[in-house]
C-alpha cells in the first residue's frame, strides 16, 4: 500500500506591519492552541541580511573539520558541534542527529571582554562577525514584537514579558544548521508527519515555533509540538533563532492560564535551571 502523501499546513500568517494587533493576536493563539506553530511576515529582518546569514554559514560548515573543532563548542555553549554530538532521540539504536551547528549566543560588553562567544578567523571570514552580530540584534527585536502579541493572546498586556523582567538578561542564541543529504530521515519524517504536517517558509517569511518552556508557562494551554527536519537527498542549511528569558526568572504558571478546576500542572522554576537541564540531557544522550 503507498504511503499517504504527507500534507500541508495552512497556519495563520501574522502579518508584524498590521495596525490590527487583536487580530493577529488572535490568529497566534489558535495556532498555538492548535499546532504550535505560524508564520511572520513584515518582520522588519531585511532579506539581504538573511541572504548573508546564509551565505557566510554555508561557507563556514564548507571548511575543513580541524578548523571548525578549533571552535568547537565551550562551556557557555558557544560554537561548533559536530555532527553526532547531540542527540534528542534517546532510543538506544540512535546514534544521534546527523546535523552539524554553530552557536552564537549574547553578545556581552567585548570593551569589558565579556563576550564568551567563538567567531571564525577575520582573515578567512572578514564579514561574518559583523553578519551574525546584525542578525542576532534584529532577530531579538522582532522577537520581542512577536512575544508581545503572545501577550495579548494570553489575555495578558502587551508589555507582560518585559515587566516582569523577561528581558533584563535575555538568553538568546542564534543557531546555524547544516543538514546533510545522505541520511536516512525515515523516521524523523514520519514523526512530522503525523504530527504537524510539511512546513515551508516563502524567502522572507519566517516560521515561529512554540518551545517547551512557553508550554509549562502556560500551564499546556500553548503546544510545543514535536518537530524533526525531513533529508530530501540533498543537503540542508537552516538558521533558528531561541529566546528564553532571564536566567534567574521564576517560570510558573500564568494567571490566565490556571484556575481552581484547571490547577498548575508544574512546578515554578528558574528558567536558567530549566535550560541547562535541557541542554545537558542533549549532550548526555549523545555520549552514552
Amino acid at each position: 500500500m503507498a504511503a499517504a502523501a504527507p500534507r500541508r499546513l495552512d497556519l495563520p500568517v501574522v502579518d508584524l506591519a498590521s495596525p490590527d494587533l487583536r487580530a493577529a493576536a488572535k490568529s497566534i493563539r489558535e495556532a498555538c492552541v492548535e499546532y504550535g506553530f505560524f508564520y511572520v511576515v513584515n518582520h522588519g529582518i531585511e532579506r539581504g541580511l538573511l541572504e548573508r546569514v546564509f551565505a557566510e554559514s554555508r561557507s563556514f560548515f564548507q571548511r575543513p573539520m580541524e578548523e571548525k573543532m578549533a571552535l568547537r563548542k565551550n562551556s557557555s555553549h558557544r560554537g561548533y558541534t559536530a555532527p553526532f554530538s547531540e542527540k534528542v532521540d534517546d532510543s538506544p539504536a540512535s546514534r544521534g542527529d546527523s546535523k552539524e551547528t554553530f552557536y552564537i549566543g549574547p553578545m556581552g560588553d567585548e570593551n569589558l571582554q565579556s563576550d564568551v562567544n567563538q567567531w571564525p578567523s577575520e582573515e578567512l571570514f572578514p564579514s561574518w562577525k559583523n553578519t551574525m552580530q546584525s542578525y542576532h540584534a534584529n532577530a531579538l527585536a522582532t522577537g520581542k514584537r512577536i512575544l508581545s502579541l503572545i501577550a495579548l493572546s494570553l489575555d495578558l498586556d502587551a508589555d507582560f514579558f518585559e515587566k516582569n523582567g523577561a528581558f533584563e538578561i535575555p538568553s538568546a542564541f542564534l543557531r546555524l544548521l547544516h543538514y546533510p543529504g545522505d541520511v536516512n530521515g525515515s523516521k524523523d519524517e514520519d514523526i512530522i508527519e503525523k504530527k504537524i504536517g510539511i512546513l515551508r517558509s516563502g524567502k522572507t517569511s519566517l516560521i515561529i515555533n512554540i518551545g517547551d518552556l512557553l508550554e509549562r508557562w502556560t500551564n499546556c494551554v500553548f503546544r510545543s509540538t514535536l518537530h524533526r527536519v525531513i533529508t530530501v537527498g540533498k543537503e540542508r542549511y537552516s538558521v533558528a533563532f531561541f529566546i528564553d528569558p532571564s536566567p534567574n526568572l521564576v517560570v510558573k504558571c500564568m494567571e490566565s492560564c490556571c484556575s481552581e478546576a484547571y490547577p498548575a500542572r508544574f512546578p515554578p522554576i528558574k528558567s536558567g535551571d530549566y535550560l541547562e537541564e535541557r541542554l545537558s540531557s542533549t549532550y548526555k544522550l549523545a555520549t552514552s
